[in-house]
């Protein structure tokens, strides 16, 4: 499992303007800093996000209630155009917080805060972790059972009871069949998959026509992004591998069970050979789904 740390103070994220402008069109239309350049795509990516925040004012700090209240984008395509990110029923969220007094609703705005943040991304809020009277970096280090509570809360909370077979989708590009087989079978499989997709030459964004056909299916694809192949195998090793049909080759691992799905590029063609192509992939996947 890959774990991504983003320094929010760190970060160039712009303030929400409150125009309404995702509300009508799904994106922000703030277009040229971190929030949408880089942290969309990590929420949508991730299947754990932790939120952590000392406490300032009996609230978050200023720079994380700005990436929080950027994620009204992501609010507005799951409740304005009633679209589902394909890890909804599988990402979790959690809280991690200190503040330096030991008042008894110290945590009662943080608590609220994180609790829309999570519904707004798609994840459900497994719960949090929190500290009174601890005022800086020492102090927290120096909690009795700080490390223990982590670990519990994690073995609890967070980690899967089962491990899932770990699968892996692959296309030249990683923009269009490899994207929608991943993401069905994510939806499909519940607990019993972990599911990758990647490309051999992958591209900078995904297919914007294979995003909107998946739309009519109710799947956000929005934010998702191409993988290269060796990189994804390297963070994590696959136990089948299923290639799309466009001849990509994939490097040899023993034991790697394989499977090709003889699939025809529907990058170049009209929306309806695309829906097509998604209920093949759809159905595909299905099948493959029941046999674990």
């Amino acid at each position: 499992m890959r774990t991504v740390t983003v320094d929010v103070p760190k970060k160039n994220i712009e303030p929400c303007r409150g125009c309404g402008y995702c509300e009508k069109k799904g994106v922000c239309i703030i277009d040229d800093d971190d929030m949408t350049g880089e942290i969309y795509d990590l929420l949508r990516e991730a299947e754990i996000v932790v939120l952590a925040s000392p406490v300032f004012f009996y609230n978050v700090t200023a720079q994380i209630k700005a990436l929080i209240d950027r994620s009204q984008t992501l609010w507005s395509r799951k409740y304005r155009f009633r679209l589902s990110d394909p890890l909804k029923k599988r990402r979790k969220g959690c809280l991690l917080s200190m503040g330096g007094s030991g008042g008894r609703q110290l945590f009662d705005g943080v608590h609220l805060v994180a609790k829309y943040f999570f519904d707004a991304i798609d994840a459900d809020f497994a719960g949090s972790i929190t500290y009174r009277n601890v005022e800086d970096r020492q102090a927290m280090l120096k909690v009795p059972g700080l490390d223990e509570d982590i670990e519990t809360f994690i073995a609890d909370k967070l980690v899967p009871a089962e491990p899932r077979k770990k699968i892996l989708f692959a296309c030249r590009e990683n923009a269009c069949r490899s994207q929608m087989a991943g993401a069905f079978a994510t939806i499909l499989g519940g607990d019993r998959l972990d599911v990758m997709t990647a490309g051999s030459a992958p591209v900078q964004a995904l297919n914007p026509l294979m995003v909107r056909a998946m739309a009519e299916k109710g799947i956000d694809m929005a934010f998702h992004r191409p993988r290269e192949l060796n990189q994804v195998i390297e963070t994590s090793k696959p136990e089948i591998i299923v290639t799309m049909g466009c001849g990509e080759e994939c490097p040899y691992i023993p034991g790697v069970e394989r499977l090709d799905w003889d699939l025809p590029d529907p990058s170049e063609k009209p929306l309806a050979f695309m829906n097509e192509v998604r209920d093949r992939i759809e159905k595909k996947v299905s099948e493959l789904v029941s046999e674990y």
